[in-house]
């Protein structure tokens, strides 16, 4: 993974050497050259959510992005958890931001491991209570798709590809799983 590395301490804003700390880590750490603070760099929590409508669950939810990366391109409501919430607490925040959607929160259905870019995405399958969405700046458009309809070649990320696949397939069976990946 790409990533700018630390510089200075989040403690006392010293500067950091990038060594194997001696307290039995294995790997190398941001640790300040003056309070030896440690500074640890874990990968960042996408969580979003598979909103549904119709009697069977039929249709699902996609933003048209109103942002980059990927402006333009449909996707899952989602972004990064917020600290002081639950995964599903960020999902369902997401959601109305996004756009503007009343739901009702189910269980967790997919977990993807992108690791070129230090991310972990959790997706939960939610019921609509409304047909009836307000996007949020971040979200040109906001609308209902059946699986025939998805502009699956216009979707702005695989983990929503992935997530889309498993959701119509198990939608077929009518029982559903917690699905994972590592996204290349």
């Amino acid at each position: 993974m790409h990533h700018t590395p630390i510089r200075h301490c989040r403690h006392c804003g010293s500067p950091v050497a990038y060594r194997v700390p001696d307290d039995g880590d294995t790997r190398l750490r941001a640790v300040c050259t003056v309070c030896h603070a440690i500074h640890y760099e874990n990968p960042l929590n996408v969580v979003g959510t598979v909103p549904f409508w119709g009697e069977h669950g039929e249709q699902v939810l996609l933003c048209k992005r109103n942002i980059q990366p990927r402006k333009g391109f449909w996707t899952l409501p989602a972004g990064f958890m917020e600290l002081g919430e639950s995964t599903s607490e960020g999902a369902a925040r997401e959601t109305d931001e996004e756009a503007g959607a009343r739901i009702e929160m189910l269980g967790l259905f997919s977990i993807m491991n992108v690791t070129r870019v230090g991310q972990v995405h959790l997706y939960y399958r939610a019921r609509l209570l409304s047909d009836r969405f307000n996007p949020g700046h971040e979200t040109m458009e906001a609308r209902l798709f059946s699986e025939h309809e998805v502009p699956w070649d216009d979707l702005a990320f695989q983990t929503v590809k992935f997530t889309l696949r498993h959701y119509f397939a198990d939608l077929k069976t009518g029982l559903y799983g917690v699905h994972t990946q590592d996204v290349p």
